[in-house]
């Protein structure tokens, strides 16, 4: 579904922001993308639905180059975006309005955008509050119809751009419990996050550090890595942290332990 070979990219000459980053992402697939501030995280992301286009290499999407501005539509079309900030998304007075913002846009007639809204607000366990207004919503609430107005538009890829940094903990669990609930229905999810507890549930994890891919693989085998982690700034997620020190003082603790289930079951065990 998508494809990034070699791509590198520099807001001018002196700022390297990535370095010959190659990533692909199956369709139906789940991938985290987890690094250090300044890693280059956002910037990959907004390459995905051409906000940003190559200095070097190339990114495509279902085959399409996103340097080709005869593809920008489609491509944006296929590809929802959801960024940091819920307030910033939102741009009408009534939820379900500003679901039906963006296939209104697109120009889908009217009784298929009621559809849509229906189904995007189900989606997403918010039906009940589509006469609300958003400003009187949770942070998470309010991300959620974020996500709605995405589904909405029925895009293949759901692209989530730190989506969860500035929720609480409820509001984070929320999120990603939607996020799983649309990839078991076969959404292509990327989710770029700092969040390495979030990580845990993608099924594949890449790791940037200084605008380089320096690690890629499934979450097990990237938190296995420890050494390499932190080198680079980053730590083990909470479970996993524990699970290291519990090895240290000399329990059996499977090192592919890295939820509270599978942990609590190896203690068990």
């Amino acid at each position: 579904m998508i494809e990034i070979s070699h791509l590198t990219y520099k807001y001018d000459e002196n700022e390297v922001v990535l370095s010959d980053v190659s990533l692909c992402v199956k369709r139906g697939e789940f991938v985290a993308v987890v690094g250090h501030n300044g890693s280059g995280k956002s910037t990959l992301a907004k390459h995905i639905n051409a906000l940003l286009l190559p200095t070097d290499g190339t990114v495509t999407v279902d085959g399409m180059d996103t340097r080709e501005e005869e593809n920008t539509l489609r491509i944006r079309q296929k590809v929802g975006m959801v960024f940091q900030n819920p307030d910033n998304q939102l741009v009408t007075t009534v939820v379900e309005e500003d679901i039906a913002f963006g296939p209104e846009n697109l120009g889908v007639e009217p009784r298929e955008i009621r559809k849509r809204v229906d189904w995007a607000l189900n989606e997403v366990d918010m039906l009940a509050y589509a006469k609300n207004a958003p400003h009187l919503l949770s942070g998470g609430q309010k991300q959620r119809i974020a996500i709605a107005g995405m589904l909405a538009m029925k895009p293949d890829v759901l692209v989530l751009d730190e989506a969860t940094a500035m929720l609480d903990p409820q509001g984070r669990q929320e999120v990603l419990a939607i996020l799983k609930k649309l990839n078991s229905e076969g959404m292509t999810v990327v989710m770029i996050t700092q969040y390495m507890e979030e990580a845990v549930i993608a099924d594949r994890v890449a790791v940037l550090s200084e605008g380089k891919l320096i690690l890629e693989g499934t979450p097990v085998e990237v938190f296995a890595r420890v050494n390499l982690l932190r080198e680079n700034r980053l730590d083990l997620p909470l479970i996993a942290q524990l699970g290291e020190r519990l090895r240290a003082g000399g329990m059996e603790i499977n090192q592919a332990a890295i939820t509270v289930e599978e942990l609590a079951n190896e203690l068990c065990r």
